[in-house]
């Protein structure tokens, strides 16, 4: 998910995973130079492989199966598995649809230096459901973490979207955000498409704070299933146009703007990057609707035509939770 802690936090931590190393020192007299720097070395790489997203993409799959009817997705012809430039980091890709969900996806990200989970669901346009996403990032030693349930229309001014969807799972929130504690600013752009509930945290690589981590998202992805089995379609053609442009915007905005971007692109190069974003990760932007991200998002607009890089135009942000402990947004107050 697109914010400015998120994205310079992913920056740096691959721009020192993936920078040239210095030799092992060879000159010692008694060979505890040497065998200090493997053996630190070591333990970095055991930090790291001890900590597997595998557990959450097979809890996720196997409590869909427990609710619906889960098929291949199209889309897993094509995007399977891939090595990295690296030859040493695998990216997994899997995908599916159910009569409800739209797709249903998951890519792992397994090297040496980090583990990565983005793993979303998105709803069929007949149905208003949130969209599930849990963006994970693990190296040696941080954990960068996005858990929600985004909204598909805005929690704000859509009270009636809040009270159906949100209400119910303030208390599921506040148990986790007292676990998992906000991580730091939020640009006010991608506040937009969080939901109060949102987990973003930051913190050490550790067992103990990925059982929380494990627990939260499982706990969050079955109250999404239930919302899920719960809905009812649509059968107004303006509100399912309604949801349609919501969710196009949605992935419009995402793939754009997504701070994944940048990992992504020093793994497999910028082509399969793009590819990725666009047709995998946020797969529908060609299908649901013909807008371009200027139409939705015309201040990112620079003279020449072309989309502002800036991951924020307004330039402000939060430090501090913008929600109370009833869901209320009070972000007016803590903008920064």
């Amino acid at each position: 998910m697109d914010c400015c802690s998120f994205s310079s936090s992913l920056s740096l931590s691959l721009s020192l995973m993936l920078k040239p190393r210095p030799p092992l020192m060879t000159i010692n007299y008694n060979g505890n130079s040497q065998r200090s720097r493997r053996k630190k070395k070591r333990h970095c790489l055991l930090q790291v492989s001890a900590i597997s997203y595998q557990s959450f993409i097979h809890f996720a799959l196997n409590e869909t199966k427990r609710h619906t009817l889960l098929l291949p997705s199209p889309l897993q012809e094509k995007y399977g598995s891939m090595i990295a430039m690296d030859e040493q980091t695998r990216l997994e890709m899997l995908s599916f649809k159910t009569p409800k969900i739209r797709l249903l996806r998951s890519m792992s990200i397994e090297g040496e230096a980090m583990q990565v989970l983005d793993f979303a669901a998105f709803p069929k346009p007949e149905f208003d459901l949130p969209i599930f996403c849990g963006n994970f990032f693990t190296t040696a030693n941080m954990n960068i973490v996005v858990l929600d349930l985004n909204p598909l229309h805005d929690v704000t001014s859509r009270r009636d979207y809040k009270e159906k969807y949100y209400d119910r799972l303030l208390p599921l929130g506040l148990k986790y955000t007292e676990l998992l504690p906000w991580g730091g600013k939020l640009t006010s752009e991608s506040i937009k498409f969080f939901s109060p509930i949102v987990i973003w945290t930051k913190f050490s690589s550790s067992n103990s704070k990925h059982e929380v981590l494990y627990s939260a998202f499982m706990e969050y992805y079955k109250a999404w299933l239930e919302l899920m089995e719960q809905a009812v379609e649509d059968t107004d053609p303006s509100q399912i146009a309604c949801n349609l442009e919501a969710q196009h915007r949605y992935l419009t905005w995402r793939a754009e703007k997504d701070p994944g971007h940048r990992v992504l692109k020093r793994l497999i190069g910028e082509k399969l990057a793009k590819d990725l974003l666009r047709n995998f990760l946020f797969s529908g932007i060609d299908e649901l609707g013909s807008k371009t991200f200027l139409d939705y998002f015309p201040e990112y607009s620079i003279e020449d035509g072309t989309i502002n890089e800036k991951r924020s135009i307004i330039g402000k942000g939060f430090e501090n939770r913008p929600w109370d402990k009833n869901g209320e947004f009070i972000g007016n107050d803590l903008r920064n």
